[in-house]
């Protein structure tokens, strides 16, 4: 057998194994062996690297961390579905489809019933078989580029198999994480003294959009495929039906959740929907309900869509497991931005898979509106199967000295009396010196998603703060092994039990040798870690990209904030009113001294705008173009020097309106801004 040979040879088996394990979850081997293939393979491609191919199994993790996500535009937009949360509402639906198809009240529509994925919606593009790319939904229209991150994802096939493909093929789906590898990660993070995942699909959605492939490869995700993107492509034409575009994916090696099933009428979709509310704990994922589906293609067609979900296609919510348990304490917790929120400390109670003794309570407003009080006997849900939250009290069953349930007036903390702003729901602790503030302050900032600082966790922070080590974020850089040595090191164990462990001098060495380590960390960590309103991992990203040093975004008005695409008038007032508090700049100047990197190296910045005739003016895009993408109308106004917003301000050059124009057409009238059709940007554009 030549090399040739035997690397086909194992790129099939491989390929073949990981289905197995990651898709039908039936290994037919032992790790080890796998391991064994894997390994042959990488050692017969180092030694004949012409052979390499990009659908390779040993190309899926990439060691490189991005420097963020570009946004991409999907060949069709990705909608949302509309919900039935009972069988009065899929009725309902039924009913509207029937008219919708000029059927009668004894015709039956068959349909194809599958169950709803708690995960990340994912367009996934093939060119010739090859993949190539893997976007995320974003606003339907535009995602984000996380190809790197898919590609680690086992249950995905680097490359089509079997025939019927051929040019672009656009198949979507979704990425979720297993139970298993939930819990696995979140048992890693408690010892690591990391803040936990709420919940799989949260943990799904914070893996794809990390910036670290490898990080991303070690965490588990697994996929399914639901769609084939374009009736009209070759691909399309072959299939009529949704039960042949299932049977068509599957052909071609990609992952389909094997559960679905054709149902003709309301009755069979009734049955199918009654059955996985009940068994649905028996499977390996969090599933929230049913996703149906008109079977025939040219049924959909004619049903058309609206502008956010189709007309052909509804999700119906399995209903929140409910139980009943006392009501020990109503207490509040402060979070980083001052926030202070109540929560329900309850008898144990077992709902939905997990033990619960704690429940949100979202705000005074709403305790007040349903008359929740201390020692009330109450039901408690868990909102989509994840959040324990009080649905409400049970008053017959209400001790006689009951008292109706205040609002603390003062911090539980510091102390310090606590505000309510005008218009909003929240009480706040704005005493900026709050131990508590601090506290999930510096977990935010020692986080993995921000200053990624490991060791420096929930226990060992707050010991830092009880003695006096740790005021502010700057603060951390003046901390030596010798100051950590001796302190204890707490962690709660997935049982419950607290495991305390005493800093010795190896691991404080360590964790001095993450701090320092973090002075060089990308502009965007620092941004996001110091914990301005609004401001996430993704905005952070922008706003380094864009501006490039803690300088200029200091500099930056509102105006030229909103300029910068993504950012809109809430974040840019958010970061403008952070930056002008004194007291930020003076934590700025001590990080900048502790030698905390304040800027983009030159050599990682993305390149300037060119200069143009659109130099200094700001544009907007609202709407479909006919003739181009938006992301292609956004790249020919760059390369004329212009710049595009995501909204519109008095300061902007002009609106460009497509068709289905939205709100941002009504603000640009309101504001009198000019507004260029189709026609007059493209001659904007091509004259000069």
């Amino acid at each position: 057998m030549t090399p040739a040979e035997r690397i086909a040879e194992l790129r099939h088996l491989i390929r073949h194994h990981e289905e197995r394990y990651y898709v039908l979850s039936d290994p037919e081997i032992a790790d080890a062996e796998f391991d064994e293939l894997m390994r042959e393979l990488e050692q017969l491609e180092s030694e004949y690297p012409d052979l390499v191919s990009d659908d390779s199994p040993t190309r899926r993790v990439g060691g490189r961390v991005a420097a963020g996500f570009a946004t991409v535009e999907h060949a069709e937009p990705m909608l949302s579905l509309d919900n039935a949360y009972s069988e009065e509402e899929l009725r309902a639906f039924d009913d509207r489809v029937r008219r919708g198809l000029g059927m009668g009240l004894d015709d039956a529509v068959r349909y194809v019933a599958e169950l709803k994925i708690d995960g990340v919606s994912i367009a996934l593009t093939f060119e010739n078989g090859t993949l190539v790319r893997g976007a995320t939904r974003g606003d339907g229209v535009r995602g984000e580029d996380v190809t790197a991150n898919i590609r680690t994802v086992r249950a995905v096939p680097l490359g089509l198999r079997g025939e019927g493909w051929s040019g672009r093929v656009e198949v979507r789906g979704e990425v979720f994480l297993p139970r298993k590898a939930f819990e696995r990660i979140n048992a890693e993070r408690t010892e690591r003294g990391e803040p936990l995942f709420a919940n799989p699909r949260n943990a799904a959605a914070g893996t794809l959009r990390n910036l670290d492939p490898a990080l991303v490869a070690t965490r588990g995700l697994r996929a399914w495929v639901y769609q084939l993107v374009g009736a009209g492509t070759p691909q399309g034409a072959r299939v009529t039906t949704h039960t042949e575009t299932f049977e068509l994916l599957q052909q071609w090696g990609l992952p389909v959740e094997p559960h679905w099933r054709p149902c003709v009428g309301l009755g069979e979709l009734v049955a199918f929907c009654r059955e996985w509310d009940e068994q649905r704990r028996s499977l390996e994922f969090d599933t929230d309900g049913v996703v149906i589906k008109v079977d025939r293609l040219a049924d959909r067609r004619l049903l058309g869509t609206t502008s956010k979900c189709p007309r052909w296609a509804i999700a119906f919510k399995f209903p929140a497991e409910q139980k009943t348990t006392r009501l020990e304490k109503i207490e509040v917790n402060v979070g980083r931005t001052g926030a202070v929120t109540p929560f329900a400390v309850l008898e144990p109670v077992f709902i939905a898979g997990s033990t619960v003794s704690m429940a949100t309570l979202h705000n005074a407003d709403d305790i007040a509106r349903k008359d929740i009080r201390d020692g009330d006997w109450v039901i408690v849900e868990k909102a989509g199967d994840v959040i324990p939250r009080v649905v409400g009290p049970i008053p017959s069953r209400r001790p006689a000295d009951s008292r109706p349930w205040q609002m603390p007036t003062t911090c539980p903390r510091c102390g310090a009396a606590l505000h309510r702003p005008e218009g909003e729901v929240v009480w706040r602790c704005e005493n900026t010196s709050c131990p508590a503030k601090l506290q999930r302050g510096l977990e935010h900032f020692a986080s993995r998603g921000a200053m990624n600082i490991e060791g420096l966790g929930e226990s060992l922070i707050a010991q830092l703060i009880e003695r006096g080590l740790v005021r502010d974020y700057a603060d951390v850089y003046a901390l030596t092994a010798e100051t950590l040595a001796g302190l204890i090191s707490t962690s709660a164990r997935a049982d419950g039990r607290t495991i305390e462990r005493r800093f010795g001098e190896k691991n404080a060495v360590k964790v001095i040798a993450e701090i320092d380590r973090s002075r060089t960390n990308e502009l965007w960590r620092l941004m996001y870690g110091l914990g301005i309103r609004h401001v996430g991992e993704r905005a952070a990203q922008v706003l380094a990209d864009a501006l490039g040093s803690i300088d200029a975004l200091a500099a930056a008005s509102i105006e030229e904030l909103q300029a910068t695409r993504e950012i809109g008038p809430v974040l840019a007032e958010s970061v403008r009113s952070w930056f002008d508090e004194p007291r930020n700049q003076q934590l700025l100047a001590r990080l900048r001294a502790a030698g905390v990197r304040m800027e983009v190296p030159p050599e990682e910045r993305a390149p300037r705008r060119a200069e143009g005739p659109l130099t200094g003016k700001t544009y907007v895009l609202t709407g479909t173009l006919a003739s181009m993408t938006r992301e292609e109308a956004t790249t020919a106004i760059e390369r004329l020097g212009g710049k595009v917003a995501g909204s519109v301000s008095r300061k902007t050059a002009a609106v460009i309106v497509g068709s289905d124009a939205g709100s941002k057409a009504d603000k640009a009238r309101e504001l009198g801004v000019p507004m260029l059709d189709e026609a007059a940007f493209r001659a904007l554009i091509e004259r000069t």
